[in-house]
């Protein structure tokens, strides 16, 4: 159920400028395969029914519980269709933009980043089309060393990147005091290894490649790489899903989880 990857070999993905906006010119947390496997599925990004069907099907989970946090922390209005306005966004990881197009007309200023330059490709020409401006930046999280967002979002990434607590601390360092970060991930379960290799990639719901269940990351693990990074949890929820209702938001964490931190 991965978004993407911003996650080396070190050399850049096709597309990728030689120095990120703001940074030193390097992508230390980009692994070169992930973002070529992600990339060769660009094209079908935006179809329902093609390689990314799982995301679609997982986004209006994802929105429903980003909503919910933000409306928490910054105190929104839950009946705005434009809570985000005047709030700056990063969506790390971004893919075609499935979750920042969403964010984009919740109010948000949005940046959204992806390692696999087809992907930001697709992206852009996508919110020209709906007519929407989104900052699309190709690199990883290093694309904005310096840069700081109300909101910052990363979906599905964490477990395709090369050193995942070093990226926990750039994740951290893109927050703005008072601001808030969300991420997802899968656990490292025996249910996640049967529910999202053994049966989904097994029979194609997802992409062959696209899961190394060793490099999943529990809940304990991700929230001592916050701690280390100055933010502290305030809420972890679960992912659930059934064939009949589809993803929900859960009490269990067992197969995917996420979480909502705030600067210690």
């Amino acid at each position: 159920m991965a978004d993407a990857t911003v996650t080396t070999d070190t050399v850049p993905p096709a597309g990728l400028p030689d120095r990120p906006k703001g940074g030193d010119g390097g992508h230390a947390s980009i692994v070169a395969r992930e973002a070529a496997h992600f990339g060769a599925m660009a094209s079908e990004w935006w179809d329902p029914r093609g390689s990314s069907a799982m995301l679609h099907r997982l986004n209006p989970v994802r929105l429903r519980y980003i909503r919910e946090q933000a409306d928490r922390h910054f105190d929104l209005d839950p009946a705005s269709f434009t809570p985000l306005a005047g709030k700056t966004v990063l969506d790390v990881g971004c893919g075609a933009g499935l979750l920042a197009e969403p964010l984009k007309r919740l109010g948000g200023a949005v940046t959204a980043i992806d390692a696999a330059g087809e992907n930001i490709a697709v992206a852009r020409d996508h919110a020209a089309q709906g007519g929407l401006v989104i900052d699309y930046r190709a690199g990883g999280v290093e694309a904005v060393a310096g840069e700081t967002f109300d909101l910052v979002t990363c979906m599905e990434v964490i477990e395709h990147v090369a050193d995942p607590a070093a990226f926990v601390t750039g994740l951290a360092g893109a927050v703005a005091e008072g601001g808030l970060l969300i991420m997802s991930t899968p656990n490292r379960t025996p249910v996640s290894r049967l529910a999202m290799i053994t049966l989904a990639e097994g029979t194609g719901r997802i992409p062959r490649g696209t899961h190394d269940w060793d490099r999943f990351i529990t809940p304990e693990e991700l929230g001592e790489m916050l701690a280390a990074a100055g933010f502290t949890v305030r809420d972890t929820r679960g992912i659930a899903f059934s064939p009949t209702s589809g993803f929900t938001l859960s009490d269990s964490l067992t197969l995917n989880y996420l979480v909502t931190a705030i600067r210690a």
